[in-house]
């Protein structure tokens, strides 16, 4: 099968160029000007800009366990529609995938269910060192470790089992990074005043810039004293950006840092007409967190922007603050949420397929994707920078069948995405076949 993308522009390493892109089977074949070869389906991309696939480094996808918040087929097939190629799951499933078995589990629901290509970390505890050692860092990006507690139940807070992982794996260690006992403290003493029921409003304040502080400062002392490669994810604040350089090519960091699309996006201020939409941990902060997570990003302190996608059900989120789960649903949009940061003028196009596609691929060495390259799987995005639409709830594909972004007005859109060489994505249409594969990652001798 050969396909033939014309006349498009080719965002890349750093450049736009003008170009023609043929894909044989799975590969980029050929990138040029004015491709004459003969193909089975042509695409005119005048006007429009092709991008590498967005791999997303941070989604609970929900499978096994709570499939009635989403699972790994819906959130894959929304993840698509939005120009995500590729996606890195997290473990706090039912149950945890803290086991080799549990883990191959996973993976083997993904081969018969994922719409984008797949790997799945696998997740620590204060009790499983041996299983963790027996990951195979080639088919695994990675060991998740949860400092403050999330969904599910895999809060690490031994010190001496966070020491043990860090001195004996060679793999790449990520970490939600939140202090238990600060949040702790700070929840009792809002219940004390408001008992259940806390107003949203105090979230940040409950999951603390404190809270995040202390918690990302002691891994990243960890890190440094072990020697272990540590990447920090969902930054929130201001404050935590001085523990991260820049001084250094990504290649060569071994401490690197995250931020999600709705830390970009939001602040304190929208809980009071998003509510518990927004509740995510660790908290939605001030402006002045969020203007220093945008310079942050922009000047390379922050190496990855993502989505810690976790979707709950409508119902779910009308809870209770003290009931109410944290976390929302953001790959079908998080990509035209950055585009329409460029259209503003924040960032470049150049900026967000390094920081979506080609950092991903490089800080979990991930084999022959993240790049628009001969010779590398054809995961690519067009979109055309032209086209408004708005989010609502007939074009949300997430199961739960909501957004925080409902109601948002974008100007750019995606129009075709590529998995695997395979189109499966056009303007609005799915193609049901799935053609998701395991990622596979390059592992140092």
């Amino acid at each position: 099968m050969k396909i033939l993308i014309k006349n498009t522009q080719i965002v890349n390493e750093g450049k736009i160029v003008e170009g023609d892109i043929l894909i044989e089977n799975d590969i980029i074949s050929k990138i040029n000007t004015n491709i004459s070869e003969e193909a089975d389906q042509t695409i005119d991309g005048s006007g429009k800009y092709l991008l590498p696939g967005v791999i997303d480094d941070q989604v609970h996808f929900r499978e096994p366990g709570l499939t009635h918040k989403g699972d790994i087929e819906s959130e894959s097939r929304a993840a698509i529609a939005g120009g995500t190629t590729s996606f890195i799951e997290q473990p706090n499933t039912v149950p945890n995938a803290v086991t080799q078995e549990l883990l191959a589990d996973k993976y083997e629901i993904a081969s018969q269910k994922s719409f984008a290509n797949y790997g799945f970390m696998m997740g620590g505890t204060n009790d499983n060192l041996e299983e963790i050692l027996k990951t195979n860092p080639r088919n695994v990006p990675g060991i998740k470790l949860f400092l403050g507690s999330s969904t599910g139940n895999m809060l690490v807070d031994n010190p001496e089992t966070l020491e043990n992982i860090f001195s004996n794996t060679k793999m790449l260690i990520a970490v939600h990074c939140e202090d238990e006992a600060t949040i702790r403290a700070n929840t009792q003493k809002y219940m004390d005043e408001y008992g259940e029921d806390i107003p949203v409003k105090f979230h940040h304040l409950i999951r603390s810039e404190e809270a995040c502080y202390i918690s990302s400062s002691k891994a990243i002392e960890l890190a440094k004293k072990t020697g272990a490669r540590l990447h920090v994810f969902h930054l929130s604040t201001a404050k935590e950006l001085e523990l991260f350089r820049n001084d250094i090519p990504l290649k060569d960091k071994k401490i690197t840092a995250e931020v999600c699309v709705h830390h970009l996006t939001f602040t304190n201020e929208d809980y009071e007409t998003r509510g518990s939409l927004i509740k995510w941990n660790p908290a939605v902060k001030t402006q002045h967190d969020k203007d220093g997570l945008w310079e942050a990003l922009l000047d390379d302190r922050i190496d990855v922007v993502a989505t810690d996608h976790a979707p709950h059900t409508w119902e779910e989120k009308q809870n209770v603050y003290t009931k109410c789960p944290s976390g929302g649903p953001l790959v079908q949009h998080s990509l035209v949420v950055m585009l329409e940061n460029y259209k503003n003028g924040k960032i470049s196009l150049e900026r967000i397929v390094e920081k979506m596609a080609h950092n991903p691929a490089i800080l979990f060495r991930i084999e022959k994707r993240g790049f628009i390259r001969e010779g590398y799987k054809a995961d690519l995005v067009l979109v055309d920078l032209n086209q408004n639409w708005k989010v609502e709830k007939d074009n949300i594909l997430y199961k739960c069948g909501w957004s925080p972004l409902e109601g948002t007005n974008f100007h750019s859109k995606v129009t075709h995405t590529f998995v695997n060489g395979n189109l499966v994505y056009e303007n609005g249409n799915i193609n049901e076949e799935k053609f998701g594969e395991r990622l596979l990652f390059e592992v140092e001798e």
